[in-house]
């Protein structure tokens, strides 16, 4: 389970975690060579000129969730949002009840009894997801965090009585289905979660933010995940008396989003959930925000490519109105592409390779966080000055109104896109739930755009002024040696000056006081049958060509008010210069910077204008070009688009920049166990003669990237970026009519070079491959992290269905043979798994598994005698084909949910030449298959006499557990620049 959302992961996404907002306003454009440093600066016209973005208020009346209450006798709320589009429900239930309510000693227990949830109910003994995924359920997991802890699942709606069942069995029939064997496994399972969070580079930082910002004893001083110490000592008893304690009905919020009424809905829950009884009422919990007495400047040392240098307060949450003017603060000052970090820090004076701002809101309480990459060989000193600079900055002066606007119509069109789910994490369901119980107010989210819609400069500045100029935490990460541990971090620690959990933050609590009329319990003998089933309807693709020839493939999606376009290129990362790995990885990031008409902050500021988002990425095969767009702001956002991808500038002091960027990302990646994995394995298996024999990443080598020219990017984007190798996919709320117009005002002009379109060699061989273990040395690493792979005789353009089927059952899923094998019956993995990786030339078999560090050999083992069996003897059983058939039948639909989800589906129709309904004949192909088949793939391609296993790991713990496997191995040291060592 995606069980906590460490506070500071958010820290490698802040931009995303920042309230954005509305942008009304001409668009700035400047004129080539223009550069724009302040965040008040003005430009000129440039080569092109944008159409106005739509009113804000045109915007904001998109967003709407229409929903119903009701409420049953025991005190279950249940909130009901009916939306017909297609024959989905999304369920999503949300307990008050989070790490704050953990007293001492017993932190880690909301989290830990989320994963116990999971492991069978009284009536449903097995585990939680089988029954579920054999309903063809989609977006099913469970989270906790400081304030709640939520499960949630989007089914067909033929299955709805099979999800609440499930539901209403965990919250009033779990405790007999508790075991003290499920009770250990979990525990060992929780803490390889928490060793693989600690694993990481930063991994350590949520610790010292928690530890430093809230006194001892303070409900957010300790981790979700919880101190080592605390989750080994919970007992039987223990974990029964939270659960009776925590998780009664009256201490919940359910909501059904989807294919559903109100009146079904009130006879559904009322039959499942009507006769479970009120538990005692939760004690409330005090969480004053604190400030530090004076500045905190610490310094630790980690794994880590760069210094990075904090600047962090405890700030108010969502029951504090001061959380929105923060969140809009975080957004202008590091938040928005053309936030005032950037453009200070980054693109004027380059002193730092990467800056974010953030306002982590939580119920009671958050973090405003800033922070900033220095870029190598600038003194930390200078980057810690300027950045203290600009946030003294917008604390004098504010935000101009052009940033406000800027940032509200982010925010606006990020709730936008947020409809597009029914569920999940961030849909329509969870924002309902998430706006009751931590708000008071299911419509939270429309009160809270109308008021950002509102704010002025001066009630931002004002507000942060307040929490902004107290006393600071200073945390400066530098590369070295760690000096902090994980084992023994994430719960409470005292000190003299601040007490312990007690009348200070924690109520006494109630007892159930709720009159109630009695309810029969529905029939809990056996899992409710799943009722009729909607196929999956694909939408129609329909198909136009510009005049200069590009083939434009559309999707109609009308459930909200945005268009999703792709255009897509024949070439990826197989496409780089053998000896310039790393070329068009930095070519895309140099596009970013601009056009001939916009320079990097006037592209930025034109994008948030519109509400669009323009991205670019690569795969192993395809180069692809992405806008998301809303929909009355559709025409100007493809003007951009093409402006992005047919003019832009490459200019050399840019290119610059990016490059000592891009260095750092590669040094990044060294200090990361998987990116180090991952950047063997491919050379490994697929040798260095074949185009995907590179790491995977496409970020290349730092030789090749210190040397590439601008003239080098200029020929590849000329030569690979062109229009006959180009293709245009969209889904969206319009019209192919309407669309075809705009397409051919934006790029029906670009014209083919007369040189003939490039094509990527193939031809070079794959090595023989040979079974042995390469061991990647990262000395004190709590976790190995093992990738093993073999290159298949198969092409991605094959038919894969059933050798992708013979994986599902292995290694493929969450119940697969390998996961329930190390995870759920070991306890040494938080999650491991296989998969058939399926480029267009040469298809791959691979595993991936994070373990604890001294089971590395053990596991290994595990997972060679698990494919070993599968491949000779114990191949697919008549229960396991069932349930990938049903799984994967079932699930169609829920799988096509949102936009982006149909644009993926559409994409590899078109580069892989399927026919048109090729997903709607993948329910037939399933029932098709049959045991013999799937084991005849499986003994073909899933072999293990010759995978090549690579390990990241403390070699001095792991080295030693490998000597009995019988395969050779070798040992290698990290690269050397990855880990500096401590002064």
């Amino acid at each position: 389970m995606l069980s906590r959302s460490f506070l500071l992961a958010a820290v490698s996404a802040l931009a995303m975690s920042a309230l954005p907002g509305p942008a009304i306003a001409k668009t700035a454009q400047a004129a080539p060579g223009t550069t724009l440093t302040g965040p008040a600066k003005q430009v000129t016209a440039g080569q092109i000129a944008l159409a106005e973005p739509a009113p804000l208020s045109q915007l904001l009346a998109r967003v709407d969730i229409p929903h119903e209450r009701f409420v049953l006798d025991n005190g279950l709320t249940v909130l009901v949002h009916e939306d017909r589009s297609a024959p989905l429900v999304a369920v999503s239930m949300w307990y008050a009840v989070g790490s704050k309510n953990e007293p001492e000693g017993k932190t880690g227990f909301a989290h830990l009894f989320e994963h116990l949830m999971f492991n069978g109910s009284e009536n449903a003994p097995g585990d939680f997801f089988a029954p579920l995924q054999d309903a063809g359920a989609t977006d099913f997991n469970g989270t906790t965090w400081f304030d709640r802890t939520n499960y949630f699942q989007t089914v067909p709606t033929g299955a709805l009585d099979r999800a609440l069942m499930l539901e209403s069995d965990r919250m009033g029939h779990l405790l007999g289905a508790v075991t003290q064997e499920k009770l250990d496994n979990q525990i060992g399972v929780v803490q390889n979660e928490k060793r693989q969070g600690d694993n990481q580079p930063f991994g350590l930082v949520e610790y010292e933010a928690l530890e430093t910002l809230y006194p001892a004893g303070h409900p957010y001083h300790h981790s979700t995940i919880g101190s080592m110490e605390d989750l080994s000592s919970a007992t039987l008893d223990d974990v029964k008396n939270w659960f009776r304690d925590h998780y009664g009905p009256n201490n919940a919020i359910l909501v059904l989003a989807g294919d559903i009424d109100t009146a079904t809905a009130l006879q559904k829950v009322t039959a499942w959930f009507g006769a479970i009884p009120a538990g005692p009422q939760v004690a409330p919990v005090a969480v004053p925000v604190p400030t530090l007495p004076a500045p905190v400047a610490k310094t630790i040392y980690d794994r880590v490519a760069t210094t990075r240098i904090y600047r962090m307060w405890a700030t108010p949450g969502l029951d504090n109105p001061d959380f929105l003017p923060l969140a809009l603060t975080a957004s202008v000052l590091g938040g928005l592409s053309s936030s005032r970090l950037d453009n200070a820090l980054v693109r004027e004076e380059e002193i730092a390779v990467r800056v974010a701002a953030s306002a982590s809101t939580f119920a009671q309480g958050g973090q405003f966080t800033v922070f900033a990459d220095v870029k190598p060989g600038v003194d930390p000193a200078v980057v810690g000055r300027a950045l203290d600079r600009e946030i003294a900055q917008i604390i004098a002066q504010g935000p101009t109104e052009d940033e406000l606007l800027r940032a509200r119509t982010r925010y606006v069109a990020s709730e936008i896109r947020g409809l597009g789910n029914l569920g999940g994490f961030a849909g329509k369901a969870p924002t309902l739930a998430q706006g009751l119980l931590y708000q008071g107010n299911p419509d939270a989210y429309q009160q809270d755009l109308r008021r950002a819609s509102a704010l002025t400069t001066g009630e931002v500045q004002e507000v942060a002024q307040k929490w902004l100029s107290r006393p600071v935490f200073a945390l400066t990460v530098e590369p070295g040696d760690r000096t902090e541990g994980g084992e023994q971090r994430g719960g409470y620690v005292t000190s003299s000056d601040a007490g312990l959990p007690g009348p200070a933050w924690f109520a006494e609590p109630g007892t159930a006081n709720m009159s109630r009329t009695a309810v029969n319990d529905a029939d809990r003998s056996s899992l409710p049958e799943i009722g009729t089933l909607q196929p999956l309807d694909f939408p129609e693709i329909q198909r136009a060509t510009l005049s200069n020839g590009i083939k434009v493939y559309f999707a109609r999606r009308t459930d909200i008010p945005t268009v999703a376009v792709r255009v897509s290129f024949d070439a990826g990362y197989a496409a780089d210069p053998r000896d310039a790995l790393g070329t068009q990885s930095l070519l895309l990031q140099l596009m970013d910077q601009g056009t001939t008409s916009f320079d990097a902050n006037a592209l930025a500021m034109a994008q948030e204008r519109l509400g669009a988002n323009i991205s670019a990425f690569a795969t192993l095969d395809e180069t692809a070009l992405q806008l998301d767009a809303l929909v009355p702001n559709l025409a100007p956002s493809l003007e951009l688009l093409a402006d992005y991808i047919r003019r832009p500038a490459l200019a050399a002091r840019d290119l610059e920049r990016v490059r000592a960027q891009q260095l750092n990302r590669i040094e990044s990646e060294l200090t990361s166990p998987e990116g180090l994995a991952q950047r063997a394995i491919f050379p490994l298996i697929y040798g260095p003669g074949h185009p995907y024999g590179i790491p995977p990443s496409g970020l290349g080598e730092r030789a090749a990237v210190e040397t590439v020219s601008r003239d080098d990017l200029a020929r590849f984007h000329d030569r690979w970026l062109r229009p006959d190798l180009a293709r245009i996919l969209v889904v969206g709320d319009t019209t192919l009519a309407q669309l075809t117009p705009l397409l051919e005002q934006s790029f029906g002009s670009w014209q083919a070079p007369a040189t003939p379109a490039p094509q990527k060699d193939f031809a070079g061989g794959v090595p023989v491959p040979r079974s042995r273990i390469v061991l990647i040395d990262r000395p004190d690493s709590p976790q190995s992290v093992i990738w093993a792979g073999r290159v298949l005789d198969r092409k991605g353009t094959d038919d894969l269905v059933p050798l992708g089927s013979a994986n599902y059952v292995f290694g493929g899923n969450f119940l697969s043979r390998i996961n329930m094998n190390l995870r759920e019956t070991k306890g040494w993995s938080y999650g491991v798994r296989s998969m058939v990786q399926q480029p267009q030339d040469r298809a791959s078999f691979m595993i991936y598994a994070p373990v604890q560090a001294d089971q590395t050999g053990a596991s290994l083992a595990e997972l060679r005698k698990d494919l070993a069996s599968f491949t000779t003897g114990e191949g697919v059983s008549d229960d396991e084909l069932t349930a990938l058939v049903n799984s994967n039948v079932r699930e169609l639909p829920g799988s096509f949910e949102t936009q982006g989800d149909v644009l993926g589906g559409l994409a590899n129709i078109v580069r892989f030449g399927r026919p048109d309904d090729y997903y709607e004949t993948l329910a037939d192909r399933y029932r098709s298959l049959d045991r013999q088949q799937l084991d005849r793939e499986a003994q073909a391609e899933l072999r293990g006499d010759d995978l090549v296993f690579v390990v990241v790991g403390d070699a001095d713990v792991v080295a030693p557990q490998l000597d009995a496997l019988g395969l050779e191995v070798e040992v290698q040291d990290a690269p050397a620049s990855s880990t500096t060592a401590q002064p």
